[in-house]
């Protein structure tokens, strides 16, 4: 059996982190009637327009990792659900984008609100330099994990 330093407890926590939060995604997935996928559509969707980037469903797709079928299907699932709507670019008229109904958002707060609160209260408790080491190691995580293909 290996070593297990300090570095690797950390890793170690960040796993059982990631199982944690996939748990408690299942949860609301399942308590809404949806499937894990469209959890993650509606998060990929959310973060885009966080970022002011539109969201076709090529683009969306390709982030979740899904042929053209499924994409397809997920959004015609999540449009029916009320929680998409398919609009025009406003770049581009042409293409199609896909954008989050409020309503999804705020059954997203109402179950992820309160997880998300006692985060940042956690972070809140951490000076500039604790918070800057730590969006340095999530970012390169998140960066070691896209590129791990």
């Amino acid at each position: 059996m290996r070593e297990q330093g300090p570095e690797l407890e950390i890793v170690h926590l960040l796993r059982a982190v990631t199982l944690e939060l996939g748990q408690h995604s299942a949860r609301f997935a399942n308590r809404n009637d949806m499937h894990p996928t469209d959890v993650r559509a509606l998060i990929a969707l959310m973060d885009a327009a966080r970022a002011g980037e539109e969201m076709t469903a090529g683009r969306l797709g390709a982030a979740l990792g899904l042929n053209s079928a499924g994409t397809t299907a997920l959004v015609d699932r999540l449009e029916r659900a009320g929680h998409v709507r398919r609009v025009r670019g406003a770049r581009d008229r042409r293409q199609v984008v896909v954008q989050v109904e409020e309503r999804a958002v705020e059954l997203g707060w109402a179950f992820f609100g309160p997880l998300i609160g006692r985060a940042v209260e956690l972070l809140r408790e951490c000076d500039d330099k604790e918070l800057a080491a730590i969006r340095r190691f999530l970012g390169g995580v998140r960066d070691a994990a896209a590129e791990a293909e």
